[in-house]
C-alpha cells in the first residue's frame, strides 16, 4: 500500500476541536444516511453487514480527522492518521470482495465528505473559527479524504488483482481435471469454485502458446486454458472453447485462419477430454501446415493412422505378393493397384488418375492378378489392400 500524501499543517484551538468532538456521533450519523440515501450501491445498506461496514468506516475516518487536526502544524500527521489510512486500504478490499465497484465507494467518499463538512464548518464557525482559519480547515478535510480514498482505490484494485490470479488459478486446475477426464462431480465443484458456469459444449484447440492470449481475448472470458504441465511440451497450449459448434465452429476457424492449430470435436463440457484426445492425436500426425485443422475433416485419417506400428504391418502382410519385386516395379504396382480399387475398376478412370494409357492400366493389372490371385475376389483382402495402400501417415511435426 503506498503511503498517504502530506496533509496541510493547520493549527485548529482547542476549544474548536473540543466542540466538533463532541458533535462527531451525530455527524457520523447523518453521513451514514446521507451515504445510504445517496449512493445507489449502499441503498438499503442500513441493517445488516452493509450497514456496520459503513458506521465502522465513517467513525473511523471522522476519528482520525480529529486527530490529525488535533496534532496541529507542529505534529507528525503520519501518526493519527495513519490507522484511517490503514483502514480505507482494507474498506476497499472488502468492497471488491463484496463485488461493489470502485465508482460506488468514491462516489460514497464524496457524499460523505460533503455532509460531513456541511455539519463540522457549522459547528466550527458556531465555535468561533475564524474566516482565515476555516479554510485551511476545508483544505484539511478535503485532502484528508482525497488520502482516504486514494487508499481505499488501491485496496480495491489489488484485491480485483488478487482475485484475478486466485480464479485464474482455479480455472487452469479446472482445465487439468476436464482435459484429465475427471468424473463429472468433481468436474462440478471445480467449476463452482472457479465460477465458471458450464456451457452446452466445449471444444478443445490445440496451438503455439504464444498465440493462445489473443485467441482467447477475442472469444470471450468462458474460454479455458490448461496449466503448462499438461501439455505435450512447452511451446503448445490448449484451449477449451464454449459452445463452438455450428455457427460457433465456423468462426472459431474464421479465427484461427492462418494459424497452425488443432480443433477437436465439440463435446459435452464433462467431456472435454475427448476433444482434447482427438486435437492431440492431428497434432502428434502432424495434419496442420500453416492453416488451422478441423479434425472433422480428416475422421478417415485419424482412424487409419490411430496405431502407426498396426498400419505397417498390415501394409507389410496385405503386400506380401510384392516382395521380391524390384522397389521401381514394387511402387507402380502398388500404385495402380491402389487406382484401380478406388476406381472400382474403371480403367479409363485409372489411366486418367495415373496419367498412362489405359492399355499400361491393362498389362499392370495383369501383373497384379498375376500375383495376387484369388486375393482380388475376397472381400476381406479387397479390404485390407485400400487401407494398406493409403498414402504415408504425414511427420509428426508442431505445426
Amino acid at each position: 500500500m503506498q503511503e498517504h500524501a502530506a496533509q496541510p499543517r493547520v493549527e485548529i484551538p482547542e476549544h474548536v476541536i473540543a466542540t466538533l468532538a463532541e458533535g462527531l456521533p451525530a455527524v457520523g450519523e447523518r453521513v451514514v444516511a446521507a451515504v445510504v440515501d445517496g449512493v445507489p450501491g449502499y441503498a438499503g445498506a442500513l441493517a445488516g453487514e452493509m450497514g456496520a461496514t459503513i458506521e465502522q468506516a465513517v467513525r473511523q475516518a471522522l476519528g482520525g480527522f480529529l486527530r490529525l487536526a488535533a496534532a496541529g502544524p507542529t505534529g507528525d500527521p503520519s501518526t493519527p492518521i495513519q490507522a484511517a489510512i490503514d483502514g480505507a486500504y482494507a474498506l476497499g478490499r472488502g468492497e471488491a470482495r463484496s463485488g461493489r465497484s470502485m465508482d460506488a465507494l468514491l462516489a460514497a467518499y464524496r457524499v460523505g465528505a460533503r455532509e460531513a463538512w456541511r455539519d463540522m464548518s457549522a459547528a466550527a464557525v458556531a465555535a468561533g473559527l475564524d474566516a482565515a482559519a476555516l479554510a485551511r480547515l476545508a483544505e484539511l478535510v478535503f485532502a484528508y479524504i482525497d488520502g482516504l480514498s486514494a487508499a481505499s482505490a488501491a485496496g480495491h484494485s489489488e484485491e480485483l488483482a488478487a482475485e484475478g490470479r486466485v480464479r485464474e488459478r482455479r480455472r487452469e486446475r479446472l482445465a487439468a481435471a476436464l482435459l484429465a477426464g475427471r468424473d463429472e462431480d468433481t468436474l462440478t465443484a471445480l467449476a463452482e469454485r472457479a465460477q465458471w458456469s458450464p456451457p452446452g459444449s466445449v471444444t478443445a484447440v490445440l496451438l503455439p502458446s504464444d498465440r493462445i492470449g489473443t485467441l482467447a481475448g477475442r472469444l470471450g472470458a468462458g474460454c479455458l486454458s490448461a496449466p503448462d504441465d499438461a501439455m505435450p511440451e512447452p511451446a503448445v497450449a490448449v484451449l477449451l472453447v464454449p459452445d463452438a459448434d455450428g455457427p460457433g465452429r465456423r468462426h472459431l476457424m474464421r479465427l484461427l485462419a492462418g494459424r497452425a492449430a488443432y480443433v477437436g470435436p465439440s463435446r459435452s463440457w464433462a467431456s472435454a477430454a475427448a476433444s482434447y484426445a482427438r486435437a492431440l492425436r492431428a497434432y502428434e500426425l502432424g495434419l496442420a501446415d500453416g492453416e488451422p485443422v478441423d479434425t472433422d475433416e480428416h475422421l478417415a485419417t485419424l482412424v487409419l493412422y490411430a496405431d502407426r506400428d498396426a498400419h505397417a504391418d498390415l501394409r507389410a502382410q496385405a503386400m506380401a505378393p510384392l516382395d521380391g519385386q524390384p522397389p521401381a516395379t514394387t511402387e507402380r504396382l502398388a500404385e495402380t493397384l491402389r487406382s484401380w480399387l478406388l476406381h472400382q475398376g474403371r480403367r479409363e478412370d485409372v489411366a486418367a488418375d495415373l496419367h498412362v494409357h489405359p492399355q499400361t492400366v491393362r498389362y499392370r493389372m495383369g501383373q497384379v492378378r498375376e500375383l495376387f490371385g484369388d486375393r482380388l475376389l475376397d472381400p476381406d483382402a479387397v479390404r485390407d489392400l485400400v487401407l494398406a495402400l493409403a498414402p504415408p501417415p504425414p511427420t509428426p511435426s508442431a505445426g
